[in-house]
């Protein structure tokens, strides 16, 4: 048993030698050799190692100077321009070869042109035969195509592996309209003005003049329906101060309409041609602006009235 015991203790006691920390001298020391081992570093792989080593460098002015240095080196890179040309030497040279592979443009189709010249698409479009697909610009081209007078909507497609699809939307032409300059128009239904050449294609349409005409034109035609008698003998329409109309007829008379309830008074016109020949007489002006009463204006310059409900 004694024997155990010792043998016991004395292999504690070699296993805290064994688990017995090294001198603390020791430590130190490796600590600062590695310390030292840091500092004999290259400042460069220091800086590398570690940005925020910038703060801690015992030559600031120094290292001030190389980023300095560095960054002046890429701003001028950059402002001579060789990445962009790098850049586009690139792409030429991957646009030969996807030509020469089978994927250069070979056709066009444009559909929904009627009034745009096809060559004038194609033109806008800034294709070329030849150039690779990958590289054509389709969102470019129609932004450049939506730029012409007559298209509305556009949709160019690439069509793998050699052909460009453009299919075009064209405003439809409504009336012809002339601006204060003496320019005529021709306008959409909402106002909106498509071009001011080639509008002799449009002279059948109806003619509009004054300030804010295009903006009511679809207004004013809605209501001549049912009025067949004022349709075959109008010639224009103009808008006063934006507010109402005048219709100038065939004959060069003016008919004023009120500012409200205009509509009506286009029936009253259709009678007064119509059952009371009114256009066969010597007036150069009708004046139905007033709720109860009928002003004409002679070519004798005399003026007349009647009221409603009597004869003109």
């Amino acid at each position: 048993m004694r024997s155990v015991k010792a043998t016991a203790k004395a292999g504690r006691s070699r296993a805290q030698t064994a688990r017995r920390p090294a001198p603390p001298v020791a430590r130190v020391t490796a600590i600062k050799t590695k310390a030292r081992r840091e500092d004999d570093a290259p400042l460069w792989l220091r800086i590398l190692k570690s940005p925020l080593s910038l703060v801690h460098v015992r030559r600031p002015m120094l290292v001030a100077s190389l980023v300095l240095a560095a960054l002046t080196l890429i701003v001028a890179i950059i402002v001579s321009g060789v990445i962009g040309r790098t850049v586009d030497a690139a792409e030429r040279g991957l646009g030969v070869l996807a030509a020469n592979a089978g994927f250069g443009i070979s056709e066009v189709h444009l559909a929904g042109a009627k009034r745009t010249p096809p060559q004038t698409v194609l033109a806008t479009l800034g294709f070329h035969l030849g150039q690779s697909i990958f590289g054509a610009d389709v969102h470019a081209a129609r932004d450049r195509l939506l730029s012409l007078d007559w298209i509305k909507s556009v949709d160019v497609r690439r069509r793998y592996p050699d052909d460009i699809t453009v299919t075009v939307t064209e405003k439809q032409p409504f009336a012809l309209w002339r601006d204060a300059a003496g320019h005529i128009w021709v306008i959409e239904r909402n106002g909106a003005l498509i071009t001011d050449q080639g509008y002799e294609e449009f002279l059948k349409l109806p003619h509009f003049i004054g300030t804010g005409a295009p903006q009511d034109a679809a207004e004013m035609i809605d209501a001549l329906p049912g009025h067949r008698a004022v349709i075959a003998r109008l010639k224009g329409m103009q808008r006063v101060g934006e507010r109402r109309w005048n219709l100038v007829l065939d004959n060069g008379v003016v008919v004023q309409l009120p500012e409200k309830g205009w509509q009506k008074e286009l029936g009253t016109l259709e009678s007064l041609i119509v059952d009371k020949g009114i256009l066969e007489r010597d007036v150069t002006q009708i004046d139905l602006r007033s709720p109860t009463t009928y002003f004409f204006l002679l070519k004798s310059g005399n003026k007349q009235q009647v009221q409603r409900g009597k004869s003109a």
